[in-house]
């Protein structure tokens, strides 16, 4: 059977969007440390023709049009205007999600590929998502640990019963910004646990670090205590410098799931343990399994893995710990409500 090739645009060319080292290089970063960018997963699969890319910043859009021989604007509105897309990938700062998405959607993009956080405001995450609902329009957050096989592996073993029941949740890492890099995590616990966070009570990390996007940017790490769906605790560590390595663990009554880095394993209370193997060369990062993904919902409407939904309710986690913090650690209760809806992180 024929089956179509879906025209493709990126709204920024940076670092994760362009694959552009040069801007990787403002944050310290490399490229090929990332899971993925917009640019290579989007040009690497065989029914996606990478046509267009929209950057302010003239450089980015040279260098992007010199690996993809794609058009290039200086607007994203004339980009939607000019070009008819099926898919697009968002990946500006976060506080411009919602105007990018909504425009999106309104302009009849069928699959919109955004980055993480969804939002930085509560009412900005809604609103994009009741765009796309209303245009029928697929909404997928680059959230991409859903997208990865060991956590998916981790997901499913999990859910299964093979730690028993669980009894506690772990998260750690180093470089603190709670709202950009917290995201991921906060995301990935409720993923592997299949639990949503009822209330949480935080300290945030009051160091001042600089964030590496520029002093626009105000997203501290720190310290909190998640309450999970019957009572399940999580504990995350977080603070603005470096106190370890990066690593989620979950524990049950029979053993435990541990990430760290790039390797997954469980062990079991009775001396059993089993490595997760890593990913195969042939399965890609996974932004390309999210494009897979993406494409199989243009052909048939096959079910993606992660509702936009589930990126709101982590914003909500990340706002309700800088509600926290400012009543001394005190517990929050979640969905949020009054004042606290109207919270922003200052994330990238």
């Amino acid at each position: 059977m024929h089956r179509p090739t879906y025209r493709a645009g990126i709204i920024g060319l940076g670092f994760i969007g362009g694959g552009d080292q040069v801007s990787g290089d403002r944050l310290g970063q490399r490229v090929e440390d990332l899971d993925g960018t917009h640019r290579e997963a989007l040009s690497k699969h065989p029914r996606v023709q990478l046509v267009a890319g929209s950057s302010r910043d003239a450089g980015r859009r040279e260098r992007f049009a010199q690996r993809t021989n794609a058009g290039t604007y200086t607007d994203w509105r004339a980009m939607l205007a000019h070009e008819k897309l099926d898919i697009v990938g968002v990946a500006s700062f976060a506080s411009s999600h919602a105007e990018l998405v909504v425009a999106c959607a309104e302009s009849g993009v069928r699959a919109i590929f955004c980055e993480k956080p969804i939002a930085t405001r509560l009412a900005d995450a809604e609103r994009l998502i009741a765009a796309c609902e209303q245009s029928g329009s697929l909404l997928v957050i680059n959230h991409n640990r859903r997208f990865h096989p060991h956590f998916r592996e981790l997901r499913n073993r999990i859910a299964a019963g093979e730690l028993g029941e669980l009894t506690g949740v772990w998260l750690q890492w180093g470089t603190g910004r709670l709202g950009n890099v917290g995201t991921h995590f906060i995301d990935a616990a409720m993923m592997l646990t299949g639990r949503r966070v009822q209330a949480v009570s935080a300290t945030l990390d009051s160091t001042g670090r600089p964030d590496c996007r520029g002093s626009e940017f105000r997203d501290p790490g720190g310290w909190a205590m998640l309450k999970f769906d019957g009572g399940l605790i999580g504990h995350v560590h977080a603070p603005d410098n470096p106190t370890g390595p990066a690593g989620i663990v979950v524990q049950g009554t029979l053993g435990r799931a541990c990430v760290t880095g790039g390797n997954a394993e469980m062990n079991w209370w009775d001396g059993r343990s089993s490595k997760l193997p890593g990913p195969s060369t042939a399965a890609g990062t996974s932004m390309d399994i999210a494009v897979r993904e993406i494409v199989a919902w243009l052909d048939d409407k096959t079910q993606v893995c992660c509702a936009a939904e589930e990126s709101a309710r982590v914003l909500e986690v990340i706002l309700g710990c800088h509600a926290s913090h400012a009543r001394q650690a005190a517990w929050v209760e979640l969905p949020l409500s009054g004042a606290d809806r109207d919270r922003e992180v200052r994330s990238g």
